[in-house]
C-alpha cells in the first residue's frame, strides 16, 4: 500500500515542472520564484498540500510574464498584479526536460534592469524578448551606451558561463551574439542625413576577429549623423592601407580585442599615409582602441582612447573641426 501510495504521489508530482528546473529556464533564481509565490501569489495554479511544487506551462507561462514586466524596470508588486489581473496567456509554452546552460542562471552583477532581463531572456532563448530589449536599449540610451551598460555584461556573462560549463552554453552565446549584431548594425545603416564631412574608416587589426564594438560606433557615428566606412574584423595591412588612400577618411579607428592582435608598427604605417596631390597632401587622425592597446602606449602619433564613448567624441571632434 505504500508503495503504492508512493507510486500514485510521483504519478500526481510528475506533471509539469519543479521549481529548480523552471528558474533554470527563465534564468531567474529558485529563490526569486518562491519570493514571488510568497509575496505576490505567483504559484503553481495546481499545487496540492504536502505535495512538491509542479509548474505547469501556464504557470511558466505567467512566471515568463513577470520576468519581462520586472526586467522592464516595472516594480514586482506591481508586475505581480498585472500578470494575475490579465490571466495565463492564451498559448502558453511548452515545459522544456530542463534550461540550457547548467543550473544556474547568468550572474552579471550590478548592472541595470534591461542588462539582467536581456541575460534572462537569453537564457531560456527567446529571441522575442531579446530583440525587444535591445531595440528598447538603444532607443532609450543611444548605441554606445547601451554597448557598455546591456550589451557587453551579458555577454560577458555568457561567456564566463560558457567557459565554466563548456558547450552547454554555445547556444545562448550565440543566440544573443546574433540579436546584438543585428540591432547594432540596424541602428548603423538606418536612412539618415549624414553631414557633408569626411568619413570615418573603422576596420579591426589583421588578426583580429571581434567586431561587435565597432558596430556600436558605426551606429553611434550615424546617431551623430556622421559617415563611416565599415572594414570589419581582420583587414589585411595591405588592404587597410590601401583603403586609406582611397577613402581619404578624416579618422581611422583601429579596434584590438587582445595584445595579441595589438600591431603598433601598422598604427604608425597608417599614421604615416598619405593621399592627394602633390603639395596638398592629407593625413588622418589614427585612433588606436580597444583592451589588446590598453597594456601599451598609443602608437607615435596616435590617439589612444580609453572608451568607445570617449572614442566616439573624440572621432566627432576631428572630422567636424
Amino acid at each position: 500500500m505504500r508503495d503504492h501510495a508512493r507510486a500514485a504521489d510521483g504519478a500526481s508530482d510528475g506533471a509539469g515542472l519543479p521549481t529548480g528546473a523552471v528558474a533554470r529556464r527563465l534564468g531567474v533564481s529558485p529563490t526569486t520564484i518562491r519570493s514571488w509565490e510568497r509575496r505576490y501569489g505567483i504559484g503553481p495554479a495546481g499545487r496540492r498540500p504536502g505535495h512538491h511544487r509542479r509548474w505547469s506551462p501556464a504557470d511558466i507561462a505567467v512566471l515568463e510574464a513577470m520576468c519581462r514586466l520586472t526586467a522592464r524596470g516595472v516594480p514586482p508588486a506591481e508586475a505581480a498584479r498585472a500578470v494575475l489581473a490579465a490571466g495565463p496567456p492564451a498559448r502558453p509554452p511548452a515545459p522544456a526536460a530542463g534550461g540550457p546552460g547548467g543550473s544556474r542562471a547568468l550572474h552579471v552583477g550590478s548592472v541595470r534592469p534591461e542588462c539582467r532581463g536581456l541575460a534572462r531572456a537569453a537564457v531560456r532563448l527567446d529571441s522575442p524578448e531579446v530583440a525587444r530589449i535591445l531595440q528598447d536599449a538603444v532607443a532609450a540610451l543611444g548605441t554606445v551606451e547601451a554597448w557598455t551598460e546591456v550589451m557587453l555584461p551579458a555577454l560577458r556573462a555568457v561567456g564566463r558561463k560558457w567557459a565554466s560549463d563548456g558547450e552547454q552554453y554555445v547556444e545562448v552565446e550565440h543566440l544573443l551574439s546574433w540579436h546584438v549584431s543585428t540591432a547594432l548594425r540596424t541602428a548603423a545603416v538606418r536612412p539618415t542625413a549624414l553631414r557633408a564631412v569626411p568619413p570615418v574608416l573603422l576596420a579591426a587589426m589583421p588578426a583580429e576577429q571581434h567586431t561587435l564594438p565597432l558596430d556600436a560606433v558605426a551606429a553611434g557615428l550615424t546617431e551623430r549623423t556622421l559617415p563611416f566606412r565599415m572594414l570589419g574584423a581582420a583587414v589585411p595591412p595591405r588592404a587597410l592601407l590601401d583603403a586609406v588612400r582611397r577613402t581619404g577618411p578624416g579618422a581611422v579607428m583601429l579596434w584590438s580585442q587582445s595584445p595579441q592582435t595589438s600591431e603598433p608598427e601598422l598604427v604608425r604605417q597608417v599614421v604615416r599615409t598619405a593621399w592627394g596631390a602633390r603639395g596638398s597632401r592629407s593625413h588622418a587622425i589614427v585612433l588606436a582602441t580597444g583592451p589588446g592597446w590598453h597594456r601599451f602606449d598609443p602608437p607615435e602619433g596616435a590617439a589612444g582612447p580609453r572608451t568607445l564613448l570617449g572614442a566616439l567624441d573624440l572621432l566627432e571632434r576631428t572630422v567636424t573641426a
